[in-house]
């Protein structure tokens, strides 16, 4: 009898200890999944931080491009204003959007790439780009791998035990496969 109570009493400590080891794992995964989104968030204040500066500097060149100039800047204040991170990213969807329109215009003005400043602030704002498209991606792959640990057994047992959720993918606004179309 008191050897069957310490199997059963074995048993039950490493159940515990798995249970605990998988708790532990979701909240480490969810906090790197949290953390990464922060990266994102960043990456998308360096480039609104950046964009005031772009577009004093192209506005004292190019003043017909008004239209432009106010999606990005609505784009800035509807992401200042976002309240949870699929506004923000609606926000910056928005804003990548009105910053295509304004690279194209930048192609079209010779006389506005050719400014020296904007020439600048145009290498800035693509390596920008580029750290937010990494950022985006490192997100995405530590959702998959929380996700895939949400939903595969045994971790979806330990997941539904503690109300773990699957997380949201950053996904690509609509329409944003199509390249913007100017027209004056």
């Amino acid at each position: 009898m008191k050897n069957t109570l310490v199997v059963l009493a074995g048993i039950v400590l490493v159940l515990a200890l798995w249970v605990g080891g998988q708790y532990n794992s979701f909240v480490t995964q969810g906090n790197g999944v949290d953390g990464q989104w922060k990266q994102v968030e960043v990456q998308y204040q360096r480039r609104f931080d950046l964009i005031p500066n772009l577009l004093e500097s192209a506005k004292g060149v190019q003043k017909q491009e008004q239209a432009v100039f106010g999606a990005i800047a609505e784009a800035r204040t509807r992401y200042a204003g976002a309240a949870s991170s699929d506004q923000k990213a609606a926000a910056a969807g928005q804003l990548e959007s009105a910053l295509g329109r304004l690279l194209v215009v930048m192609e079209n003005y010779p006389e506005l790439k050719s400014d020296q400043t904007v020439s600048k602030l145009m290498d800035e704002l693509a390596g920008t780009e580029n750290r937010i498209s990494v950022e985006r991606r490192r997100y995405n792959e530590l959702v998959q791998t929380y996700n895939i640990k949400a939903t595969t057994i045994p971790g979806n047992i330990v997941a539904s035990l503690f109300g773990f959720k699957t997380r949201s993918y950053f996904e690509a606004t609509a329409d944003s496969e199509n390249a913007p179309k100017i027209q004056f």
